[in-house]
């Protein structure tokens, strides 16, 4: 549909079988995501990209171990074992995501001092990423997320998104889940109560 984009969150190397953050189940999503390019006319890839020694990697700070949390200016940051650093392999796409028909790759975390979850909003919650002018230019008013990881990236995406004013699904067939502390459960929640369609099938 004209008014329809699919937003493919975060499949890059570091997140899947074998990378420095890797997500169970990420590689087994990748032919599901295939699909669901290949049925989309508009495509927008997000990157993870992060200067080497950002802030919320765990060896950026004395003593600390990932998945810890740290307070930062602008609250509780989990602190993440260094991954997608900018021009490393671990940043790349998965080698057999079909990326030849994304329009456009939005690139995140890349500010030293602020990680960012949401492909539209940085974790300070002010600093935009400039996706939702991107897409009302364009003129979508739905939007199909799918990707990594589903309790993390994709779901602060897919609120932001919503709170932006478009119409929004997640496929959840096409994500796999980090799970730290029930973080699955506590978001497909928050989605749910937010107006978001996670009932898309792949």
């Amino acid at each position: 549909m004209a008014n329809e984009a699919l937003i493919v969150v975060d499949m890059q190397n570091d997140f899947c079988e074998g990378g420095a953050l890797a997500v169970p189940g990420a590689n087994a999503i990748v032919p599901l995501v295939n699909r669901l390019i290949g049925r989309h006319d508009h495509v927008v890839l997000t990157q993870d990209w992060h200067p080497a020694g950002h802030a919320s990697f765990a060896s950026s700070w004395k003593d600390a171990t990932p998945f810890s949390s740290v307070q930062f200016p602008y609250g509780p940051q989990t602190l993440w074992p260094v991954h997608c650093v900018q021009g490393t392999p671990g940043a790349e796409f998965h080698p057999e995501l079909n990326v030849h028909k994304a329009q456009m790759v939005a690139r995140k975390g890349f500010h030293t001092g602020i990680d960012s979850y949401s492909a539209f909003r940085e974790n300070d919650r002010m600093t935009r990423t400039g996706l939702d002018g991107y897409l009302k230019a364009r003129g979508f008013t739905k939007l199909i997320l799918c990707g990594l990881a589903l309790d993390y990236c994709v779901a602060w995406s897919a609120i932001d998104a919503r709170q932006a004013g478009f119409d929004v699904a997640v496929v959840v067939e096409a994500t796999a889940a980090i799970d730290l502390d029930g973080s699955k459960k506590r978001m497909l929640k928050e989605m749910r109560q937010g107006g978001i369609n996670l009932n898309a099938t792949a």
